[in-house]
């Protein structure tokens, strides 16, 4: 980790003339002006994504999905609220023990992780505002969060599929079983 520490000009270094120093101090200012808006939409911002549909018997799901690495940090955090009926299906490039928290989340959630032909693997609901973790029970590659409760009141259990374009593809680039 590289740590960053402001040099101070010397008196012999200070600009001679006055606006190339205020250009500078404008220069910098504008740059850190950028980095808080970014900064500002990345923490503080619920995000924006784009969203498919998923099925859980006949319940279905409007998921947002969380794929690059940004995405997933940031999750639901600071989403107030979340209809009955959608969740974010967070999707990573390969199937490990994936495991979750609930900074800057007020919302309380359950989570379903969720292997690569859409089988519930275990379940887990997480309170607000806490660090607690929460852990798949095998790897995996998909994890959905929903409001918490929706998994329980739907009788969605370890075992139970989850079916949608993501579990479509996985099945298919599956191989065949051999039959002999």
């Amino acid at each position: 980790m590289h740590s960053w520490h402001p040099t101070f000009p010397s008196k012999r270094d200070t600009p001679l003339h006055p606006l190339r120093g205020v250009a500078a101090a404008l220069a910098l200012a504008g740059a850190l002006s950028f980095a808080g808006n970014a900064n500002a939409q990345a923490e503080g911002v619920p995000q924006n994504l784009p969203t498919i549909v998923l099925q859980s018997g006949m319940h279905i799901v409007r998921a947002a999905v969380a794929q690059s690495p940004a995405q997933r940090q940031t999750g639901l955090m600071f989403r107030r609220e979340m209809a009955q009926h959608e969740g974010m299906l967070f999707v990573f490039d390969e199937a490990s023990t994936q495991c979750f928290y609930m900074r800057n989340t007020p919302l309380p959630l359950s989570i379903a992780f969720i292997a690569d032909d859409g089988s519930v693997v275990n379940l887990a609901d997480m309170q607000p505002q806490t660090l607690d973790s929460h852990c798949s029970a095998k790897p995996v590659r998909y994890a959905l969060e929903m409001n918490q409760g929706w998994f329980a009141k739907r009788g969605v259990k370890p075992g139970s599929r989850i079916t949608g374009a993501p579990f479509k593809a996985a099945a298919v680039s599956a191989p065949a079983p051999v039959l002999r």
